[in-house]
């Protein structure tokens, strides 16, 4: 088959969770004898990366239509190029759902977390990602929901059925320490934060709690923003008032990420709006202890092996324990190591995307079975 994979930076994946989704996955198909095609941002311009054919296009540097945009230019390159079935990632891309049904091409959207939730939006900002929620119902062949809370939501909003398909969790059973000496750090002496710098990922929250415990470990804090925001700022005068507080921006050598990963005493986790979120399951996969914002999608990937807060004092204490019992801590993220690889593989995930291309192809999902059921 060929497929097109739409709506996000594209690879190599030096981002965020759609980025990484599309390079374990697609690295896959390609390894299955598929041909896939990444529309990408960015200043790269190799034409493939893993097997992967690269399709550079501009896009409006401004956080409100730079997606849109450069989406836009990938569906006219798309209707030049036709692929037998297109993955669009991401639902504020749903305005270019029509021109690629009407090329009678076999449309996918993921639709992520809810979007119209995010504390950056002002009511115009939501009212569109609600509106653009309401197009991928109605006019993609399928849905595609990364956690069963999402499934859930859509269900329950517009009565629409969905098919679930969470991301992976790289495993790692071995990890070079080593590499924190070029942050000054040592294995099990470090809380982490590894987010961009958004307000619904409570990196602030998550300083506040810090700064109220007792830790005599310093939190070190992986992230960065594309846009300055007052956001941002509050973090950075949070972090200013105290030594322990690193922010160290953010890390794209992966080896290193790893590391930090593999190496917390604690991975303090504060998404709240997403689905399946990639940084949480890597942190499970690198066998990290989590403390995870209090939300069902955040429960519904840890099972058993998280503890959860939802204000700083509930981190405080959470934080004290983790120091208080480093070993009960380790026991907790091996426990959380092996979830993630029981039931986020990465190579189930590319097996079902790979079903997901065949049904729609022969028509078997489709956007008048979907509404029919």
């Amino acid at each position: 088959m060929r497929i097109a994979m739409i709506g996000t930076r594209g690879v190599p994946a030096r981002y965020g969770g759609f980025e990484t989704a599309v390079e374990e996955i697609g690295l896959r198909l390609v390894k299955a004898g598929h041909e896939v095609r990444v529309y990408c941002r960015g200043d790269d311009d190799s034409a493939e990366y893993l097997g992967m054919h690269r399709v550079r296009l501009p896009a409006m540097k401004h956080p409100v239509t730079e997606t849109l945009s450069h989406t836009a230019l990938s569906v006219a390159h798309l209707l030049r190029h036709r692929a037998d079935v297109a993955l669009v990632f991401n639902a504020a891309n749903a305005p270019l759902l029509p021109v690629i049904r009407a090329a009678r091409i076999p449309v996918a959207v993921h639709v992520d977390g809810l979007e119209w939730k995010r504390a950056k939006w002002g009511p115009n900002g939501r009212r569109y990602y609600l509106a653009n929620e309401q197009l991928s119902v109605a006019l993609a062949d399928e849905l595609i929901a990364d956690a069963v809370g999402i499934q859930d939501y859509y269900r329950e909003r517009y009565g629409a059925q969905s098919i679930f398909i969470p991301y992976g969790a790289p495993i790692q059973e071995h990890c070079d320490f080593a590499r924190l000496r070029e942050l000054e750090l040592d294995a099990r002496g470090y809380h982490l934060v590894v987010a961009r710098l958004e307000p619904e990922n409570h990196v602030d929250v998550i300083i506040e709690g810090y700064l109220q415990s007792k830790a005599t470990k310093p939190l070190v804090v992986v992230g960065s923003v594309p846009y300055p925001s007052d956001h941002q700022r509050r973090i950075r005068e949070l972090a200013a008032t105290d030594a322990r507080v690193r922010l160290v921006g953010g890390v794209w050598d992966q080896d290193l990420l790893d590391a930090l990963y593999a190496g917390a005493a604690s991975y303090l986790h504060g998404h709240s709006v997403g689905g399946t979120n990639p940084s949480l399951l890597r942190a499970m996969g690198a066998g990290a202890n989590v403390i995870a914002w209090d939300v069902n999608f955040n429960r519904e990937v840890l099972g058993a092996y998280g503890s959860f807060f939802a204000r700083p004092q509930q981190l405080a204490e959470r934080i004290d324990a983790t120091e208080a019992d480093l070993p009960a801590a380790e026991a907790n993220g091996v426990g959380a190591r092996e979830r993630a690889a029981e039931a986020y593989g990465w190579d189930d995930v590319a097996l079902e995307y790979e079903q997901l291309c065949v049904d729609l192809l022969n028509r078997t999902r489709s956007r008048r079975h979907r509404t029919r059921i």
